[in-house]
């Protein structure tokens, strides 16, 4: 369970959104890919899933090449994009069972799914009454429903209020042990709650990869303070 880009590059034109990146991420790895807004953060997480193509370089998920192993690799990750597009108009339990439906998934773990993100208070509204951080919620279990090997999760903490933080940290760290994760966010307060190594890009390029308890807090935040500046 494991996620590895070797050189890997995306441009648009003569942008480089992504420029010749290189990493890996272990299962039981909970990663921060902190950087600013436009590092490259988004870029990277898309071409992971498979979602765009890259101009140069190669991706993998458990070992398959994402470009020939498209949907393979797909149906062995769990994907929360940024906006968390969700059917508004569908009860929380609809959704979900939409959703197990789509992975071939036995209807039983949609209860599972909703003990374990705490959404069995919730689960009979429809989607639009919730808060954001119910809704963030139920955004996480559509992406675990069929029990994936790695998590991607594009900023899942962003517009929380304090509880539904720590609530939401809290859940990631819990379904982090037996998984691959991969956190992006641009809060640094975010990756020295959940992570255990962070990856800082700017501009497209890695700039740092180093577990957290080699960094003393003060020396991260002066990376990110460069960066943001």
């Amino acid at each position: 369970m494991s996620i590895e880009v070797q050189n890997l590059s995306k441009n648009y034109g003569t942008q480089k959104a992504v420029h010749n990146i290189n990493f890996k991420i272990d299962k039981g790895e909970i990663v921060g890919f902190l950087g600013p807004n436009g590092a490259g953060k988004t870029t990277t997480m898309k071409l992971l899933n498979g979602y765009i193509d890259a101009t140069d370089g190669k991706a993998f998920i458990n070992g398959k090449n994402v470009t020939e192993n498209k949907i393979e690799c797909q149906q062995s990750i769990g994907y929360l994009p940024e906006h968390n597009p969700l059917y508004l108009d569908m009860f929380v339990r609809e959704y979900l069972k939409f959703c197990a439906s789509v992975h071939k998934v036995d209807k039983i773990e949609v209860e599972n799914i909703i003990e374990k993100v705490g959404l069995t208070q919730e689960a009979h509204k429809k989607i639009k009454q919730l808060s954001k951080g119910y809704r963030q919620r139920v955004g996480l279990a559509s992406a675990m429903i069929h029990n994936p090997d790695v998590l991607i999760l594009d900023e899942p903490t962003t517009g929380l209020d304090p509880n539904q933080l720590a609530e939401i940290r809290a859940l990631i760290k819990e379904v982090g042990k037996d998984k691959t994760v991969l956190f992006s966010t641009h809060i640094l307060q975010e990756v020295e709650a959940i992570c255990d190594r962070v990856i800082l890009i700017n501009k497209g390029e890695i700039v740092a990869d180093k577990q957290l308890s080699e960094l003393k807090n003060q020396k991260l935040e002066d990376l990110f303070t460069e960066l943001t500046n």
